[in-house]
């Protein structure tokens, strides 16, 4: 093909080919099914596919697609250099490498496998560089929890990475001439995220978010950013200066609301020496410090009334005006501005002029809260993970299915800025309360502060009380729940009646559940119903 792809067919059908092919113009589509036949050909638990971020040297690894492994995995970040396996991988020359099931090097997916046993170690994994027109672009990775997977297997899995390197050589052709570009490291967008930057979506709402912010950058109108405390809307605005035509100029930050009310209007125009007491010399102002880039003007909905009718001129022509000064100066600035407060209903109320409303919102961004980001929690949930995991010094930190789905349920009042201190309080918490499992320490809800108490809002950390067993069976309905769910509620009554027959003996109640006890320690501690 003209296009650089070279699609075998002594492993694929014909349909899984044309179906591969079809998809080179959306690689957000594309990689996922990729991975999908990998997992159908070869006898693999877990498969990934991750990119070197140009932007860090590629020293960094961003998974584009997985299978097999915890939804947090796509969200996380693999620095090469605290990830030996990976940075062998990166390194190795003349095909895949494979890592012997006694390999002292930490595996970086440990733990990151749901496995009905509680299997945390990835015993068999074998892993492949990827090279697009003789440069690293990136890695295929495959994993299994039992020993000797993969004898046998090792031309398939070679098969596997050429077809692999060919498709991202052809796509990325493809996109060059789109772009009417040349093929070159490009900014990561398979998927649709930038994590890095916290704008992170695959959810339909951060998918349109992010598109619309694509579309809005690349023209100079003035954006205005709502939404909640903890959303993201500095890091929108970051997005959007970097896609612009300004991002080699400078982005000047100003948070409105520390700003002193004597002193905004210097801060926001400059001031000439003398202008007041302690004007020992002349200033420029932050529109100044932003000519020929962006001014972003965080919570500007703080701004004094007075500071406002002096932001007319410049949101209309351009001009400002020093204080303590005559003459007006021409700035060429693009003004981004976010609050979390209602600017209509301020309007209303008489605490923010119209007339600034309406030149500050002429392409207005709604951001969404994170509790309408489905499953993009989790993604988050993995870049906070990770960066804690590297911070402890753990193998590896992971969540566990009942954080997941509490997670996903929660109303997240504090959206991402409370996902992170969550996450980050919770692993500090859980390190000190008890000894990572082969260095694999798992978060409970409890942990994260996450217990449904209340109205749903989680009580402060400190005054969590350890889980309980419920008083009763009854107060553990399963009508309704999925088929997994139903079972682990069944497991906790039959756990919790157990135990009351015979007066909290675990040996007892193990051994009348057929279980050994450690064995019914395990189950309990991963149903949530012993610390």
């Amino acid at each position: 093909m003209d296009n650089g792809a070279v699609i075998p067919t002594t492993f694929l059908t014909l349909d899984e080919a044309g179906a591969l092919l079809r998809m080179l113009d959306d690689p957000a589509r594309l990689w996922p099914l990729l991975l999908d036949l990998m997992a159908r050909h070869l006898p693999c638990d877990a498969c990934a596919l991750l990119r070197h971020d140009g932007r860090s040297s590629d020293a960094l690894l961003v998974p584009l697609a997985t299978r097999g492994l915890s939804p947090d995995t796509l969200g996380r970040r693999f620095a090469l250099d605290d990830h030996p396996r990976l940075r062998a991988i990166a390194d190795a020359e003349g095909g895949p490498l494979r890592f012997p099931p006694d390999c002292e090097l930490p595996d970086p997916y440990d733990g990151l496998i749901p496995d009905l046993k509680q299997r945390l170690h990835v015993h068999d994994c074998v892993g492949a560089p990827l090279s697009v027109d003789g440069r690293r672009w990136g890695m295929l990775t495959l994993d299994a929890l039992n020993e000797g997977r993969f004898d046998g297997w090792e031309g398939a899995i070679a098969a596997w990475a050429r077809l692999a390197a060919d498709l991202a050589t052809a796509a990325e052709r493809r996109a060059a001439l789109t772009d009417g570009g040349s093929p070159g490291i490009r900014e990561i967008d398979d998927p649709p995220a930038d994590l890095e930057s916290g704008t992170v979506g695959t959810s339909p709402a951060m998918a349109a978010l992010l598109t619309e912010i694509d579309t809005v950058a690349a023209s100079d109108l003035v954006v205005l950013v709502l939404g909640e405390t903890g959303v993201g809307k500095e890091l929108v605005a970051r997005r959007l200066h970097a896609r612009s035509s300004r991002a080699a100029g400078p982005l000047v930050h100003v948070n409105c609301a520390a700003l002193p009310d004597a002193l905004v209007e210097s801060e926001l125009f400059g001031h000439v020496r003398g202008a007041f007491s302690g004007a020992v010399s002349d200033r420029r102002g932050k529109f100044e410090l932003a000519d020929g880039g962006t001014l972003f003007l965080d919570e500007v909905g703080e701004l004094p009334l007075a500071a406002q009718a002096k932001m007319l001129r410049v949101l209309q022509n351009g001009e400002i005006q020093r204080v303590g000064s005559d003459r007006h100066i021409t700035v060429n600035v693009r003004v981004i501005a976010a609050t979390n407060r209602d600017l209509a209903a301020e309007v209303r109320e008489g605490r923010f002029r119209a007339d600034v409303y309406h030149r500050l919102s002429v392409y207005p961004l709604q951001v969404p809260p994170l509790r309408d980001r489905g499953t993009d929690i989790l993604r988050l949930a993995g870049l906070f993970l990770e960066r804690n995991r590297a911070r402890l010094g753990l193998r590896n930190l992971r969540l566990s299915a009942a954080a997941e789905r509490r997670m996903l349920s929660y109303p997240w009042p504090g959206n991402v800025r409370e996902l992170e201190h969550a996450i980050g309080r919770g692993a500090i918490r859980a390190r000190a309360a008890r000894p990572p499992d082969g260095g694999v320490l798992t978060l409970t809800p409890a942990d994260l502060g996450l217990e449904e108490v209340g109205e749903g809002i989680a009580a402060p950390m400190a005054a969590m009380p350890l889980p309980r067993l419920p008083d009763s069976p009854a107060e553990m309905p399963v009508e309704g729940l999925p088929l997994r769910d139903a079972m682990e509620e069944l497991q906790r009554r039959m756990i919790h009646d157990r135990l009351n027959r015979h007066g909290g003996n675990w040996a007892k109640a193990a051994g009348s559940l057929g279980l050994d006890r450690s064995n019914l320690f395990r189950l309990a501690k991963r149903l949530g119903l012993r610390e």
